[in-house]
């Protein structure tokens, strides 16, 4: 299966972004020098950029390239979940657990929040703990935060 790579440069740090023929099949946030990727990017790669820059700028408030998301039943249960998260909002833990029929997992729901390989996209910042304080987020909580706030500012 063809893939490629490429970094976004977020208001937030740089953030690395994998696709295979299918679609994206990773983005997190990195370290990398965007100048070390090769300037011919894929047509995901390209699109995910535009959807994101989209995003960033407060014009787009959902994704529409297609995922290439790969884990357990339960992961992807919840990863499907996460993206009914309306843009704004923000959902329990146990909120997400009872909709996936798992009504006292919602600390599984957090472990497959952690193992979300496509952040942003599949928006696991939306999830907090069930007594509305910011929990983990793979990105550090200052993205998580910031992210939570740029969206309030740019919603309906």
């Amino acid at each position: 299966m063809l893939s490629s790579s490429g970094i976004y440069e977020s208001p937030i740090g740089n953030i690395a972004i994998f696709v295979t023929g299918v679609g994206v099949k990773e983005l997190h946030f990195t370290d990398e020098d965007p100048t070390e990727h090769s300037s011919a990017k894929s047509f995901f790669v390209n699109e995910c950029i535009s959807q994101l820059d989209e995003y960033f700028k407060g014009s787009r408030k959902s994704f529409d390239i297609p995922l290439d998301l790969r884990g357990t039943q339960f992961h992807l249960s919840v990863w499907r979940a996460l993206l009914l998260i309306p843009y704004g909002e923000v959902w329990s833990y146990g909120r997400i657990a009872v909709l996936v029929g798992r009504p006292k997992a919602a600390r599984a729901v957090g472990g497959a929040n952690h193992h979300n390989p496509v952040s942003i996209i599949v928006p696991c910042h939306r999830v907090i703990g069930g007594d509305g304080k910011l929990t983990g987020y793979g990105g550090g909580l200052w993205r998580k935060e910031w992210l939570l706030d740029h969206e309030q500012r740019w919603g309906d």
